[in-house]
């Protein structure tokens, strides 16, 4: 097996470990306060606490808008998470290799 198909294979067990992770660990994920609110409500910073513009958007309170069950709610809004990170990320990495391979191109030609 060549590098590249290992590489590969590893980035989509790793998609897939993290999207069961996010499917099944998120619905059992604490409701507490994270550590800066807990700090901020110690310290009395939240009394001025507005909210913000995405207050109301789809994946709001990491929930998905319509769905009733709540813990399938907080699952697949873990799922679109995971998604869209690894999305970001693989397009960040496709242009960290498209301009190293520029690069090399540039150099090689010079």
């Amino acid at each position: 097996m060549n590098r590249r198909a290992s590489i590969r294979g590893f980035a989509f067990c790793g998609l897939l470990i993290a999207l069961l992770l996010a499917f099944v660990l998120s619905p059992h994920a604490s409701a507490s306060p994270d550590g800066l609110e807990r700090v901020a409500a110690d310290n009395g910073l939240d009394t001025e606490m507005r909210t913000h513009a995405l207050s109301n958007g789809p994946l709001a309170d990491y929930a998905v808008t319509g769905v009733d069950d709540s813990g399938l709610s907080t699952g697949i809004a873990g799922i679109i998470g995971v998604t869209i990170t690894f999305g970001a990320a693989f397009g960040v990495a496709k242009l960290v290799k498209a301009s190293r391979s520029r690069t090399l191109a540039e150099n090689d030609s010079a």
